[in-house]
């Protein structure tokens, strides 16, 4: 199996921001509850996804925020690589940078979602909104995810069985 470092580590890093959220601190009152002293900048770069994070600092960001690590590592796994069969995985920042005419409504939409806050940068679509979408685009379903495969993570589809093409991510 292969491990998209990067993918990994944004949506660690996405999962952490969330709980903090959830308990309703800001990164400086994160900051102090925790043993070591971490400026706030390297929290936020934990968070973007931008800086590893060490499992001792983990586990710490963890207890500090009553969750254990392992629940925490957990979902981020989930996320990563064990996505439902049948879904495509979309990064709404590669279909915001493409620039053809024939994905303005999705482009339109991505850009929607990516503004909402807390929005993450990834989503899942079930067949349903997959023919949804290649409908406002104007294209058929398998149309649409041609044109699809080279703007998402790498990894692949499987939308409903067979070999995943490269692009999408199942």
């Amino acid at each position: 199996m292969h491990i998209d470092s990067e993918l990994y580590q944004r949506v660690l890093g996405e999962e952490l921001r969330k709980l903090r959220r959830r308990r309703g601190w800001t990164r400086k009152e994160l900051n102090q509850h925790l043993q070591s002293d971490i400026s706030l900048q390297t929290l936020a770069t934990y968070e973007l996804g931008t800086r590893q994070c060490s499992v001792v600092r983990l586990v710490e960001l963890c207890l500090a925020m009553d969750e254990l690590p392992q629940d925490l590592l957990a979902r981020v796994h989930r996320r990563v690589f064990a996505d439902e069969p049948g879904k495509v995985r979309l990064d709404l920042a590669h279909i915001v940078a493409d620039h053809r005419p024939e994905l303005l409504p999705l482009r339109r939409w991505a850009e929607d979602r990516l503004r909402q806050p807390g929005s993450p940068r990834e989503v899942q679509l079930d067949k349903a909104a997959v023919e949804r979408m290649a409908e406002l685009c104007g294209l058929t379903a398998p149309e649409l995810l041609a044109l699809l495969q080279d703007l998402a993570p790498p990894g692949g589809l499987d939308p409903g069985g067979g070999d995943p093409p490269t692009g999408l991510r199942p």
